[in-house]
């Protein structure tokens, strides 16, 4: 949520009207960062599985057009419209892992990923503004989003490569493909004033992009697809009440009652988990 905030103060306050070239310095520096950690020998190595190069393709492009289409959408459309659209994507992942893996969910946790789908729609509702080309976006967004989580999970726990491995493995592809997405971007790019202020600003962001596509990894490595999407609604009604009750903000009555809703769906949803785990 921090590097989302960062991300549209590049935008609008930084003036960097520009989410694709951004996302591309982003991959670049987390790039230059696992370059460093290989340098020295921290970065871990591949398993002896190697990726087919048809694989890699797909890693790249799938997670090209996630990344860069997601953050797109954050340029057009509200913080409140961008949480509404990622809650499409946990039915994605549950029906998308049926269709390829005959994978079934238990319908008690079922129960627990609509409330906490409710509690976030609840808790956003109060910051929705509807842009057409924004909700286009966030439309075409959806579905890489889901299948990227997907890969990025089954590949790391069946063939046992860790993050950072895969991490390095594919951004080189991802790279390539998010400079082809580089004309998405509005006109002006080469006339943007860069100063000390702005290069700061946008090596920032950077920066917290790497650590949360890093944990983001971690994450869909241990647990699973479904789990990191709601793992990051937990976040949002975390980060809500946190500023309501430490820093005085009042986000409305409803906000803060969807996020008791969500989460206390996220809550349920660990006990099912746990007792399954027990079982």
């Amino acid at each position: 949520m921090l590097h989302t905030f960062l991300f549209i103060q590049v935008l609008e306050n930084v003036g960097f009207q520009f989410p694709v070239c951004l996302t591309v310095i982003h991959y670049a520096v987390s790039w230059a960062l696992m370059a460093s950690l290989k340098f020295f020998s921290i970065l871990p190595a591949s398993p002896s599985s190697e990726l087919a190069p048809l694989s890699l393709f797909t890693f790249g492009f799938v997670n090209s057009v996630s990344t860069g289409l997601a953050n797109v959408s954050l340029k057009y459309n509200s913080v409140g419209f961008y949480q509404m659209a990622k809650i499409a994507i946990t039915p994605l992942i549950v029906l998308a892992e049926f269709i390829w893996y005959k994978k079934r969910i238990a319908f008690s946790k079922v129960v627990a990923l609509t409330v906490v789908s409710v509690g976030v729609a609840v808790a956003t509702v109060t910051d929705l503004q509807f842009i057409f080309l924004g909700a286009c976006v966030a439309m075409a967004w959806i579905i890489p989003s889901a299948v990227n989580r997907i890969l990025w999970s089954n590949v790391q726990q069946q063939q046992k490569w860790t993050a950072l491995a895969l991490m390095w493995k594919t951004k080189p592809i991802t790279l390539v493909f998010l400079v082809f997405m580089i004309p998405l971007d509005p006109p002006g790019l080469l006339a943007f004033h860069w100063s000390f202020g702005s290069i700061s600003a946008i090596l920032m962001s950077a920066f917290l992009g790497f650590l949360l596509q890093w944990s983001s990894a971690l994450t869909l490595g241990a647990t699973s697809a479904i789990s990191s999407v709601v793992l990051g609604q937990f976040k949002t009604g975390v980060i809500l009440l946190g500023n309501y009750y430490l820093f005085g903000s009042n986000p409305g009555t409803t906000s803060i009652f969807g996020a008791f809703i969500a989460i206390g769906g996220m809550s349920f949803y660990i006990y099912l988990n746990i007792r399954a785990m027990k079982r």
